[in-house]
């Protein structure tokens, strides 16, 4: 036991370290398409172009782990913890009993990164924060290391029994939330297929971010698009797949933190229909 926990710990360590270079964040379950009343294993990502390591259940940084059911109209379904052993991977396990949509979400604490300036510099630009950049600049702190804390928000969407419904325009009240306007797990990409999502922080729309989507199999395929002052934004998904969605948005951090910038990650993962 001692063993094991030394080596969780360890491999929590190179986790963290590893997440400097590379941020994603994203819920992988075992079945994007369960059948009612199966056991799903809820696997945590972190990585890039939708590769990424697997992150074990860290309770001290979960602030949210849960698994929804019965989302009809967006009204209060039944919220369910996702149980799970500290230290282990997969991070939890699901059991979706309800058919139609079900959603998983994830919230965590803070973690904390320090980077030097050409690679916060780098990262900026990939993920469309010039803003930051530009106050970089005018202060003169461009080659500048920078301290970031930085908290994650994902969501994943299942199809139980292989059909969605309502509610995929459920709020969940998240620091930073992607919320789709169409039932993603009903798409059914062909050329001008758009899914369009609305981007909220602390509740409000969020104007000028950045949104990213690509598949699992074709991540070098990105499509992006900037939230309008509503914080839509249209994402044309032009071919089926297992889809992440993602977008960040930074703050100055405040002086509690001892860091220069707070971040705040969020994303989406589901499953299209098949083209016919």
């Amino acid at each position: 036991m001692i063993r094991r926990a030394v080596l969780c710990c360890c491999a929590l360590a190179l986790l963290v370290a590893s997440g400097v270079q590379a941020h994603d964040f994203w819920i992988d379950p075992s079945s994007f398409r369960p059948a009612p009343g199966q056991r799903v294993l809820v696997r945590l990502r972190v990585g890039q172009k939708f590769k990424g390591d697997p992150v074990p259940r860290d309770p001290s940084l979960l602030r949210r782990f849960s698994v929804f059911s019965g989302m009809k109209g967006g009204a209060a379904g039944g919220e369910t913890p996702i149980p799970g052993v500290a230290g282990a991977e997969p991070a939890g396990f699901a059991t979706v009993s309800a058919p139609g949509l079900n959603l998983i979400t994830y919230a965590s604490g803070r973690s904390a990164v320090e980077l030097d300036g050409a690679k916060f510099n780098t990262y900026l630009a990939d993920e469309g924060l010039e803003t930051i950049a530009a106050q970089r600049t005018r202060k003169g702190q461009s080659a500048a290391p920078a301290k970031e804390v930085f908290s994650r928000y994902a969501k994943s969407f299942l199809a139980v029994g292989g059909a969605g419904g309502p509610g995929y325009d459920r709020v969940l009240g998240l620091t930073l939330e992607l919320v789709p306007e169409k039932d993603p797990t009903a798409l059914a990409p062909l050329p001008g297929t758009e899914l369009p999502v609305r981007l909220l922080y602390l509740g409000k729309p969020l104007a000028g971010a950045l949104v990213a989507a690509f598949t699992r199999d074709q991540p070098d395929a990105r499509v992006t698009a900037r939230t309008d002052a509503a914080g839509r934004a249209r994402l044309r998904l032009d071919h089926p797949g297992v889809w992440l969605v993602k977008a960040v948005h930074m703050i100055p951090a405040p002086a509690e933190s001892g860091a220069d910038w707070e971040s705040f990650w969020a994303s989406l993962t589901f499953e299209t229909v098949k083209s016919s």
